[in-house]
């Protein structure tokens, strides 16, 4: 990877709301997921992503969800109750055309439901839109 693709990397992972020393734990692994991200989160916080089994609280999970996980709002729900007070939510979704597509009508109610708000969308790799979500008090806090 150049230094350039390096940079614009890290940078997605800082847009994303990732900061040094941060525990993110990741949620719905699977082979599909997006190697090159998982990487970069990993850089930018300088830890290694913490699994499902992790068993104290993480400063962000990263939910990798299609449309055949299950129900969108308990799995954030879930997630909530796996955060630290401030912590966020960065959700995954399938890009449109691809297997397992989630429409951005769904991801909006339910985070809604969930009490989070949607504070940005970006491109996270070839396959996959990452949709960064917090607490209506910690959107303040940035």
């Amino acid at each position: 990877m150049s230094a350039t693709a390096d940079h614009a990397e890290t940078n997605l992972a800082v847009r994303l709301g990732f900061q040094p020393d941060m525990v993110v734990q990741e949620i719905g692994y699977d082979e599909d997921a997006e190697e090159e991200l998982r990487e970069v989160i990993e850089a930018t916080t300088g830890q290694e992503l913490v699994d499902e089994d992790y068993d104290d609280v993480a400063d962000a999970v990263l939910l990798w969800f299609r449309e055949d996980d299950g129900d969108l709002t308990d799995a954030l729900v879930d997630a909530l109750s796996l955060l630290d007070e401030g912590g966020q939510i960065v959700l995954l979704t399938p890009k449109p055309g691809r297997d397992g597509y989630v429409e951005p009508s769904e991801i909006g109610e339910a985070a809604k439901t969930a009490g989070l708000s949607q504070t940005k969308n970006v491109n996270a790799g070839k396959d996959w839109t990452g949709s960064r979500l917090v607490s209506p008090k910690a959107a303040g806090r940035k």
